[in-house]
């Protein structure tokens, strides 16, 4: 993946003029978004401090869905921004009242799950005269549950992931991170200020192998855990990765949905587990898709990229809005798994319940040390 294949977007975007204000924003197909948000809020994450907040909250960056804007709604400080918005910046006397050009404001950010970082977008929707100049984004990674003042020690290692990067104003600003690590924390830099509405970070999820080995039997998909949707057949109406994300679904598009099929195939979904293992119980749930969900399910398993498949559920009759839960007849090694659905409809989640293999440990284990684990 190349950065030269990422849009630009840089300048102000036009007054708001009325109408859909997401009419006239810039925005494109950046090639990382099939992954997994790492700073999804979902999977644990937060923003956990920022040197100034002053027009909108940091919190508001992981926000989920887009960002909205009200062109009525203001405060006593000003208008209310539905993004990170900080204060204008200042020169220290009447002789130099610009800031200088290390002048910068910053959030920091906890990943939800650590993890192997592909792209990052820093969407400034809204944000049409009053968004950064520029922006930078640095990593770090660092073990249990840091504090701010732990994270801002002079000691912490920062890596550069996106450098100092002019961006526009109402666009999503995408870049492509080539960094082989697994990091734990960002920081968001803006210079010299501004705001930003919505942060996205995809990538890889690199879990903790010694977590998983003290927990012994978890998901072996959930994406918390270092499980990943390879391919799916259809992705209309939702995505398959959500069928593994942490909890229940909530609502109906919190969970893996497709088109109505009219030709006499089924849809599908291929899963790659954290590693080798042994899987001895599985869980389909269909939570609120009643009139949509999938007739019927099976599970076919795989070990190793070259691997023949192999039945481990067969085709199982599946009702609406019910957890589904079935104890395999004996544990099935697995690195691939893939569920079949009849004939489409959806799914709200997929749990396999198991352990790593020996192998699978061993290979975990060492990747987690070639990541700087």
């Amino acid at each position: 993946m190349t950065d030269a294949a990422i849009p630009r977007f840089t300048g102000d975007a036009s007054p708001y003029a009325g109408g859909d204000p997401y009419a006239d924003h810039r925005t494109a197909d950046f090639p990382f978004t099939h992954l997994v948000d790492l700073a999804d809020r979902r999977l644990g994450a937060g923003v956990i401090a920022a040197n100034d907040e002053f027009f909108a909250e940091r919190e508001n960056l992981l926000k989920p869905g887009p960002a909205v804007f009200d062109p009525e709604h203001f405060g006593h400080k000003g208008k209310i921004m539905d993004g990170w918005e900080t204060r204008r910046r200042r020169g220290v006397s009447a002789a130099e009242p610009h800031p200088t050009p290390d002048d910068h404001d910053w959030a920091l950010v906890r990943l939800g799950a650590p993890g192997v970082i592909r792209g990052i977008v820093l969407d400034t929707a809204h944000f049409r005269g009053n968004y950064p100049q520029a922006v930078s984004v640095e990593g770090a990674s660092l073990p249990g549950s840091p504090s701010p003042e732990d994270l801002l020690a002079p000691d912490v290692k920062w890596t550069t992931l996106v450098p100092r990067t002019p961006v526009g104003g109402h666009a999503a600003n995408g870049f492509a991170v080539d960094a082989e690590q697994r990091f734990t924390h960002l920081r968001i830099n803006q210079h010299p200020d501004g705001g930003i509405a919505r942060l996205s970070v995809y990538g890889e999820v690199a879990p903790d192998p010694a977590w998983l080995t003290a927990l012994g039997t978890f998901d072996l998909a959930a994406l918390e855990n270092g499980g990943q949707v390879e391919d799916a057949s259809d992705r209309f109406y939702s995505p398959a990765t959500n069928t593994i994300q942490p909890g229940r679904s909530r609502k109906m598009d919190d969970g893996w949905e497709t088109r109505r099929r009219r030709d006499r195939g089924n849809d599908w979904i291929r899963y790659r587990l954290a590693a080798q293992s042994e899987i001895r119980a599985v869980e389909i749930d269909t939570a609120y898709l009643k009139g949509n969900s999938a007739g019927w399910a099976a599970l076919s398993v795989r070990d190793g990229e070259d691997g023949d498949w192999s039945e481990a559920l067969p085709r199982t009759r599946l009702q609406p809005d019910t957890n589904h839960r079935f104890v395999l007849d004996g544990p099935v090694r697995a690195t691939h798994v893939r569920i079949d659905i009849f004939p489409d409809g959806g799914i709200s989640r997929l749990r396999l319940y198991g352990s790593l293999t020996d192998e699978g440990a061993t290979g975990l284990a060492a990747h987690h040390r070639e990541l700087g684990g």
